[in-house]
Order: structure tokens, then sequence, then C-alpha cells
């Protein structure tokens, strides 16, 4: 059954323009892949405000039990946001992937950012994880994601963004990833210059799916956006019934749970 779900995500990245939407518990695994969702990804950001924390404060530990129970509970592929990879050194960051594999995972993201030093990893140190990573993923049949998270800290350098993309890519990786960007001219050159699966974060203002279908990406993911959408209903529905004392909320709140997502 693994392997099933694992070729079948390895699939959605020959061809086409796929949704990645990323569930932050199982209720919301449960509902998005009801929704008919080819497959799904965790978020960092989404589950750990799901325990109260702010996104890089979760371990490795609890990151293994979250995923294991959203692999358990639906029959899609899910792959892991891995941050950096839980891990001082490459085998570190191997250990994480074999540790995601074994609950099932068909995707591992690892990024080039190092919450300890709140800086990006130098691209040569940063790549070395990545192959490790890779070497760990192909063990399994899971699909490794390079991320070069510049944009996400301020540092709009496209060009050493597609260098480090194309770095990770020759380390291994079957799919990359540069969060931050929304530039559909950016996003392209990201996809003609490394030539491999191209994973875009969708933002408010950013490109649409079709947009980015039309030059080449491959897949498109929401990140941490509908865990945040849906605690914003939460504190909207909350204000109201704490400053008026209405319950007009309810309108929008779903009257029963989907089909199969019964929780």
């Amino acid at each position: 059954m693994t392997e099933d779900v694992r070729t079948a995500f390895r699939t959605l990245h020959q061809t086409g323009t796929f949704v990645l939407p990323n569930p932050w518990d199982v209720a919301s695994a449960r509902l998005l892949e009801e929704l008919g969702f080819p497959a799904l990804a965790t978020t960092s950001s989404g589950f750990a405000a799901a325990l109260g924390r702010a996104d890089q404060h979760v371990t490795r530990d609890e990151l293994v039990a979250h995923v294991a129970a959203l692999t358990a509970a639906v029959r899609i592929p899910l792959s892991v946001d891995a941050e950096s990879g839980y891990a001082d050194s490459p085998r570190g960051v191997a250990d994480t992937v074999l540790m995601l594999a074994e609950t099932g995972a068909s995707g591992v993201s690892i990024e080039d950012y190092d919450p300890a030093t709140e800086r990006i990893l130098p691209v040569a140190v940063a790549t070395e994880r990545i192959a490790a990573a890779a070497e760990e993923a192909a063990r399994h049949g899971i699909v490794l994601t390079g991320r070069a998270e510049n944009h996400l800290y301020g540092i709009d350098d496209l060009d050493d963004t597609i260098a480090r993309l194309i770095a990770y890519r020759d380390a291994g990786a079957a799919c990359v990833y540069a969060p931050g960007l929304t530039d559909l001219g950016d996003i392209a050159r990201v996809v003609t210059e490394t030539g491999v699966a191209v994973n875009v974060l969708a933002f408010r203002n950013g490109p649409s799916v079709p947009q980015l279908a039309e030059i080449g990406v491959r897949r498109v993911s929401s990140g941490g956006s509908l865990a945040w959408a849906a605690y914003g209903a939460l504190v909207t529905a909350a204000r109201e019934l704490q400053e008026s004392g209405t319950s007009t909320y309810l309108d929008q709140a779903l009257t029963r749970p989907l089909r199969d997502a019964a929780f």
C-alpha cells in the first residue's frame, strides 16, 4: 500500500500541475482528502500553531508522531515539511528522512535555513545535507524537495536562489522550492533554469494556479495559510459571540463532517 501511494506521488511530479494543500491536524487532512486533492503536505507553522507554539519550535519526535498520525488517517500521499532536517550533520538529516519514511511519508522537504544561527546555510553545507537526504529518500522511493529560503528572509537575490536550487537538484532533489517568490517572470526563470519539478507557495496577491501551470510549475502548496485562515475564522466567530451575542458565524460552519472525514 505504501509503495503504491509513493508511486502515485512520484507520478504527480512528471506532468501537469497539481495543488498540494497543507493540513495541520488529522481533521484538516481528512477534510482535504475528501475534497479530492491528490496529495497533501504538512506545514511546520500550522503544526506548531496547533501545539500553541511559534514556527521552528517543534521537536523531531513530535514531527514524526504527527506524520504517523496523518499517514494513518488518509489514503493519499503525504509529503513532510522537515524544516532544516532537525540535525546538525548530514548523517542526522538522513536519519530524519529515514524516520519519516518509516511513518509512510511519500515526500520530504529539506530547507537551507538554520534556525539555530538564524542564517541561510552556506551553499556547500546545505548541498551536503541535501545529498545525504537524497540518498536516504531514494532507498524508499520518496520525493525529496530541496528548499532555498532566501526570499523568506529578506535576501532577494534570484541568481543565488537559482544557483542553490540547481546545486540541490544535482545533489539528488527531485523537486525544488523557493518559497516567497511571487513574480511570474522570476518563477518562470526558476522553472526553466532548474529543469526539474518546481513547487511554488501560493500567496494572496501572487499568481493563480492556472498562471503557474502555464509556465510549467509542477505543484502549488498553501503552506500555513489554510491553518491561519481557519484560526482567523475562529477569532471572527468568537468575537461575534463575545461582542454582539449572535451566532451568524454558523452560516459558514460545516453542518456535518464530509462523508469520509468523520471526526
